[in-house]
């Protein structure tokens, strides 16, 4: 795992599947407690990944993602999710975004198709994670986190975002209908697949949402979750585990 810096004093990571505790389909770092994996595996997982970002980071932030909008803000004293702690109950916040201006929390969302978006603002020390995927970028996923984030301190004038590793519009075939309904919402996010289908481009339509929020600085990691072996995909493999994008306010 090797950590990326965004802007001054902000780090990235995006996980893969080697290196963890996991077995059968969800082998090896599957980071989701969500997703029928052992939650003793989930959590060696996680303690792997929290070790190997530090110093800094005392905690990794998760979310029990639904495809929605709702946005949380993750702060020092939030309750830790069950895969960190080892509880029976996931105490982690029902949300698709999240925002925190703690160093000590590293901020994740998880996927196996859809993308994670980072953003920070490094002036007003925010920075926040989004899951998007399909129903999530059409609701307005990204926007809220922008929004929330706004609302916090931040700028988006001075954000630098990152969208993750994805399902490319080449392969995400869906229905003309869903399709069509999709790219009416979010535009751009239309395409045609290498087959000749209808398809969803998720990272274009992200680009085109986080361009009219007034984001100038948007980069990618441009991996293609269903052809890139290295990590999980639910379109390519079927019950499988999912990968994180983390982000995390490094130490000065």
């Amino acid at each position: 795992m090797r950590a990326r810096t965004l802007c001054a004093g902000v780090r990235v990571l995006f996980t893969e599947r080697p290196g963890g505790a996991s077995s059968g389909p969800y082998r090896w770092l599957n980071l989701s407690d969500g997703v029928g994996d052992e939650p003793s595996a989930v959590a060696s997982n996680r303690e792997l990944v929290l070790r190997a970002i530090g110093p800094g980071p005392r905690r990794l932030g998760w979310m029990r993602q639904v495809h929605g909008t709702d946005v949380v803000c993750i702060s020092a004293t939030s309750p830790e999710s069950s895969a960190a702690v080892g509880a029976a109950r996931d105490t982690s916040p029902l949300a698709d975004a999240a925002f925190t201006d703690s160093p000590l929390i590293a901020l994740g969302a998880l996927g196996a198709d859809c993308a994670p978006v980072l953003a920070a603002d490094p002036a007003a020390g925010i920075v926040g994670a989004a899951h998007a995927g399909r129903p999530g970028m059409a609701a307005g996923v990204v926007p809220a986190l922008v929004e929330a984030m706004a609302a916090a301190g931040a700028d988006p004038g001075r954000m630098h975002a990152i969208i993750g590793p994805s399902i490319c519009g080449q392969c995400y075939e869906v229905p003309a209908a869903m399709r069509d309904e999709v790219a009416a919402l979010v535009p751009g996010s239309g395409c045609v697949t290498s087959s000749g289908t209808p398809g969803i481009d998720l990272r274009a339509g992200l680009h085109g949402q986080l361009a009219s929020l007034g984001v100038a600085s948007v980069a990618d990691d441009p991996r293609c979750t269903a052809e890139s072996a290295e990590l999980f995909s639910y379109r390519r493999d079927g019950p499988t585990g999912r990968f994180a994008g983390l982000i995390w306010l490094a130490p000065r």
